[in-house]
């Protein structure tokens, strides 16, 4: 018999993070070896043998997490926010040193989400305009949404690849923040509401047409695939990988 994974979730008392205790325990070719909350130390995973980290912690400890992870050749699978340009770079030489551990940071794990973002990206060149509406739950701490974040880069990378000029738009006098945040030129729309749990609505126009590209996750538990996608391949992936759409198959 194969042997199992070790796994490891940080973060294992938040709402992702029992779910991905749930989905690992499940997975017959997964043990959970560690479930981890704000209390524990970070040696528990040296301790429990940890081959695979799952960070599903909060913004101001998953960079702590995660180098502690690569530092020690353990591999890790990261869903929290809060990873900027620096941090990312700086992940990057610590990886350097460490050719073997692989990283995951996806903004999404929703498989969906991940197609959903592929095909707007896709379809965006084709488009004169083009803007993002993210909706979640209102406990959610950071806005936009990481999703959102990267769905607008990688449209704002499709249409400068397409030498596509900026999207018409003749507003001169507006409210602070009325035309939403600005993400490599794309306006990005945020809504925080009572009864949602996450939400991404693409909006692509030219004249006489309009195309909605739109997913919805409805628990946590719409998340866990794509979480156990990144634990099943993150060891034959070294280096950093941002997005799960670099783990799946989305060239043709």
């Amino acid at each position: 018999m194969t042997d199992k994974v070790r796994v490891a979730v940080l973060g294992a008392n938040g709402r992702m993070g029992k779910a991905a205790v749930a989905a690992v325990t499940a997975a017959p070719d997964l043990e959970l070896v560690a479930a981890l909350g704000r209390g524990n130390a970070l040696e528990d995973l040296v301790s429990a043998g940890t081959q695979i980290a799952i960070d599903l912690s909060v913004p101001d400890a998953t960079e702590t997490n995660v180098f502690f992870a690569v530092e020690r050749g353990i591999h890790a699978v990261v869903g929290t926010t809060g990873w900027s340009a620096d941090k990312l770079a700086s992940l990057r030489e610590l990886l350097a040193d460490h050719p073997e551990t692989g990283v995951l940071i996806a903004p999404n794990f929703a498989l969906g989400s991940v197609l959903a973002t592929a095909f707007a990206a896709k379809a965006a060149k084709y488009f004169d305009s083009v803007e993002i509406i993210e909706l979640h739950h209102p406990r959610k701490l950071d806005a936009p949404s990481g999703t959102a974040i990267h769905t607008a880069e990688l449209i704002a990378a499709s249409r400068a690849d397409a030498h596509l000029p900026p999207a018409p738009d003749a507003t001169e006098k507006q409210l602070d923040g009325a035309r939403g945040a600005s993400i490599e030129g794309i306006p990005v729309h945020s809504v925080r509401l009572a009864g949602l749990t996450a939400h991404q609505e693409v909006l692509l126009g030219s004249p006489g047409e309009q195309l909605s590209i739109r997913h919805d996750s409805f628990n946590q538990e719409s998340f866990m695939p794509g979480v156990l996608i990144g634990v099943r391949t993150v060891a034959s992936r070294p280096g950093l990988t941002v997005g799960l759409d670099g783990y799946l198959d989305l060239e043709a």
